[in-house]
């Protein structure tokens, strides 16, 4: 699993001039981020209700632990996303300032 989040690693270096076209795809590859992270946080989300509420049936106290699974569930899952979201806004931003830099040379 860490070796499969260290291939967003590669970074892609343009040398063509960017057009029209290409700054778009860029803004929606932006808002995909966006939109991946608020899953991974609905998710998480969603994980920390299920893991309360289970802890809270009265009919499943002998397996408190499926709870408190959900719960650090939730917790892996935010700190994933988090992780992607911030790393792709990352290299987005170094492509629109290297690409920045060729337009105005």
């Amino acid at each position: 699993m860490i070796r499969r989040l260290t291939l967003f690693k590669d970074v892609f270096d343009n040398k063509d001039k960017i057009i029209l076209r290409d700054y778009l795809a860029l803004e929606r590859t932006k808002l995909a981020n966006e939109r991946t992270f608020m899953a991974y946080l609905r998710t998480s989300l969603y994980m920390v209700l299920g893991g309360i509420a289970f802890i809270q049936l009265e009919d499943f106290k002998e397996i408190p632990w499926a709870g408190y699974a959900a719960l650090g569930i939730s917790i892996i899952l935010i700190v994933v996303g988090l992780y992607r979201y911030l790393q792709i806004r990352h290299r987005l931003k170094n492509y629109y300032a290297s690409n920045n830099e060729t337009d105005q040379s």
